[in-house]
């Protein structure tokens, strides 16, 4: 069973998460900058690829049948041919 999404976007939030807070405390700006702009690009790129997976694994309903069945029709072209 697939990871679900909430738990993959929360996982990559808290690799973020300790990372930012380490250059916080280190008062490394630079870095904080860097890590934010990261951390938004991979949540795009991790949106985008879970609603490719969502929509590739989403099985598509059969259409419904309008009118009679293939044999059914078949039957029917045989007696209108028998007359």
């Amino acid at each position: 069973m697939p990871r679900t999404r909430d738990w993959i976007l929360a996982n990559l939030e808290s690799i973020y998460r300790e990372a930012y807070d380490r250059a916080r405390a280190a008062k490394d700006e630079l870095r904080m900058a860097d890590l934010d702009a990261a951390y938004q690009r991979e949540q795009l790129l991790l949106e985008v690829l879970l609603d490719i997976r969502d929509a590739v694994s989403t099985k598509t309903p059969e259409p419904a049948r309008s009118g009679p069945d293939a044999i059914t029709a078949l039957q029917t072209v045989g007696k209108i041919i028998k007359r």
